[in-house]
């Protein structure tokens, strides 16, 4: 199993309807092929490290991951985030 673990930091001024329908997009990748598991969610603590989102699928092996990657239906969700934040950060792990 391959964990793939994704963090976003919105830019300061990104509304939170905004930040709201990125994690509802985020979500709703959960039935793409290869998806074992999937979370989001918002992050609680609001601490000075934290990140405001963290995203965490677990895939069967890399190639389900990469093709997770390329598929049609995930890349507008990731273009989307891409545009909220200031940074985002990511972890893969067998």
């Amino acid at each position: 199993m391959l964990t793939h673990i994704v963090c976003f930091k919105y830019k300061p001024d990104t509304p939170e309807s905004a930040r709201a329908d990125h994690r509802d997009r985020l979500a709703g990748l959960k039935g793409l092929d290869g998806v074992v598991d999937l979370k989001v969610g918002a992050d609680l603590l609001r601490s000075q490290r934290s990140y405001d989102t963290g995203l965490v699928v677990v895939f069967p092996d890399r190639a389900a991951l990469a093709a997770y990657q390329e598929d049609p239906a995930h890349v507008p969700v990731a273009q989307f985030g891409v545009g909220l934040c200031d940074s985002i950060v990511a972890v893969d792990f067998e």
